[in-house]
């Protein structure tokens, strides 16, 4: 089964070759679905009328199992920053591979990829592994709320944090909302009681920040923040604002928790290091694993000794069968000991060529869009106002289905692959020439997509 999307006719021509080049994707995701819930185990991979089976990935290139070569600017939702099967990974993996995989104990690897983000990210004076970035924000709010003895941590209105129950929370911001949000449940299956534990509050504004400082901060154990929300449409901090956050967590007496499992790869040490913007705590993940499943949190080191077992009853319990295993500690070790600050500078210098490339091919076409972002990370905003909050990138996406699915399936069919919400990534194996080949990918694909912009969004057309 397919999932139907509601186009025109001229629309039609875009599905059809779609179908035309992934007809073994068709018939593998027809497979799936005898085994697997929609034929999908992870939400953000399944797009319509059926996902692209891709079978090989090399560099900056992936392959689908029909034979076609994309230009991959998703690179598994920012995490490979080295592309794919990247030589000098892929060998120390390979090596610790025949020394085995994981022991159930303490291991020199862990050790190693610790010194090395602890030496880059300024926040992190200790940290301790998990397997995945949800499950290193969940613990780092834990830690939080355990060390304050307050239950309460703010989250912005539209961030996401993963999928645990205390984060599911106002993910998708309310584009008509106005001043301070109110909090709501994400999806079914969130018990009610997690808003008694959460707060929420508008991204890039501090004066409604403080308001709900001064009135609950002796409830508030801590500030959860992404610097640039990387779900909520890549804005860019307000300048000031970080640092703002800071001097309000200091003068209210809250930690201040960045989520940085997209942003670092912006900074040596992250965003916090582009803007010297320090948090109390900082979670990891992505690109720190070399390839495998990773996640980090960190911070202060009277925060994380919490969790030293010296300390007996009143320690925190934290463990995990796979935390800090040797393949993903190995492979993250090799990977961002490849990572300096000139790879770092290279990369976000094509980012923002991209960025730049989009903005004018929108003033070309007379399209009223926009690419927003920072560096390695940019993405479209269907709109030429200025978008600061995440509430401001809901607006613009509302009204415009199926624009972004048909400019997604059309990019593949032209040979991009990168998100199904206009997201795009920068990882090591490019240059300028993957740069100017996606642009022309995008002036086709954007050019043949007017006209149902003309039916859909007409708001979007300048002419």
């Amino acid at each position: 089964m397919e999932t139907v999307i509601d186009v025109g006719q001229a629309e039609h021509e875009i599905i059809r070759r779609y179908r035309e080049r992934t007809a073994r994707s068709r018939a593998r995701h027809d497979e799936a679905q005898r085994y697997l819930p929609g034929g999908e185990t992870r939400s953000a991979t399944w797009h319509a009328p059926y996902p692209t089976y891709m079978v090989a990935g090399e560099g900056a290139w992936l392959t689908d199992c029909d034979g076609n070569r994309y230009l991959d600017f998703l690179n598994n939702f920012t995490s490979l920053i080295h592309g794919h099967a990247q030589p000098g990974i892929v060998e120390e993996a390979a090596d610790q591979l025949t020394r085995g995989t994981v022991f159930g104990t303490t291991a020199a690897p862990q050790v190693e990829l610790a010194k090395l983000l602890i030496e880059r990210v300024p926040s992190v004076e200790l940290l301790r592994f998990t397997n995945s970035g949800t499950e290193a924000t969940m613990m780092m709010m834990r830690a939080a709320r355990a060390f304050t003895g307050r239950d309460i941590i703010v989250k912005m209105d539209g961030g996401y944090h993963g999928s645990h129950d205390f984060v599911e929370v106002s993910v998708h911001p309310d584009p008509a909302s106005a001043g301070q949000p109110v909090a709501r449940l994400e999806g079914r299956g969130v018990p009610h009681a997690v808003l008694n534990a959460v707060m929420i509050a508008p991204f890039n504004d501090l004066e409604a920040m403080e308001r709900l400082l001064r009135e609950h901060h002796q409830r508030i154990a801590g500030i959860i923040v992404e610097p640039m929300p990387n779900a909520g449409g890549m804005i860019p901090p307000a300048p000031g604002y970080l640092p703002g956050l800071r001097q309000l967590s200091d003068r209210y007496d809250v930690l201040l928790l960045f989520d940085e499992i997209v942003t670092l790869r912006l900074g040596i040490g992250g965003w916090q290091t582009v803007e010297d913007a320090i948090p109390d705590m900082t979670s990891m993940a992505k690109i720190i694993g070399g390839g495998f499943p990773v996640g980090a949190f960190g911070g202060r080191a009277d925060i994380m000794a919490q969790f030293d077992p010296h300390a007996g009853a009143d320690s925190l319990f934290h463990s995990g069968t796979f935390n800090g295993n040797n393949m993903t500690m190995t492979a993250g070790s090799a990977a961002m000991s490849r990572l300096d600050q000139a790879t770092i500078d290279r990369i976000n210098g094509l980012g923002e060529r991209l960025g730049t490339g989009l903005n004018e091919l929108f003033a070309e076409l007379g399209i009223r869009a926009q690419c927003l972002g920072y560096g390695s990370l940019q993405q479209i905003q269907w709109t030429d106002a200025p978008v600061k909050t995440m509430q401001g990138a809901a607006r613009a996406s509302r009204d415009i289905d199926p624009l972004p699915e048909l400019l997604h399936l059309e990019l593949l069919n032209r040979g991009v692959y990168t998100s199904n919400r206009s997201m795009f990534c920068i990882s090591t194996p490019m240059a300028s020439a993957e740069i100017e080949r996606a642009l022309a990918a995008l002036r086709a694909a954007l050019s043949t997509l007017k006209p149902t912009m003309r039916e859909v969004a007409p708001r979007l057309l300048a002419e």
